[in-house]
């Protein structure tokens, strides 16, 4: 199975930028659709964005969309998730999915923490 490490998460103010990685280990990460979700503080865990196995589809929560970008690059196990204009409101914990042949997501990172201030 894979196993999956996210980075790059931080202190940042409202209406400032960051870029979420999460690295893959393994040889098969071209074979898994990739996810990011967030979990805020006492909220459930919500979908953020997906992309598929090649890069060449993608799909965005509506409180994200025209904001954050999901890319992937493939020949180094890594998926990425570009945020920009952040708003207080998308401070929570990051977590990136491996979704795999059953077809939910059945691979999950440890999180990193993105706090946006106001």
């Amino acid at each position: 199975q894979v196993q999956l490490e996210e980075s790059g998460g931080g202190l940042v103010q409202a209406g400032g930028s960051l870029r979420l990685s999460c690295a893959a280990s393994g040889r098969t990460f071209s074979s898994y659709r990739m996810g990011w979700f967030r979990q805020a503080p006492g909220k459930e865990r919500e979908f953020v964005a997906t992309i598929s196995r090649s890069g060449g589809s993608t799909a965005y929560a509506d409180s994200v969309k025209g904001r954050f970008t999901i890319s992937r690059d493939n020949a180094k196990n890594t998926v990425y998730l570009q945020m920009n204009s952040l708003k207080p409101e998308d401070t929570a914990v990051y977590y990136c999915a491996a979704r795999g042949a059953l077809g939910y997501y059945d691979a999950w990172g440890q999180g990193t923490q993105v706090t946006v201030s106001s």
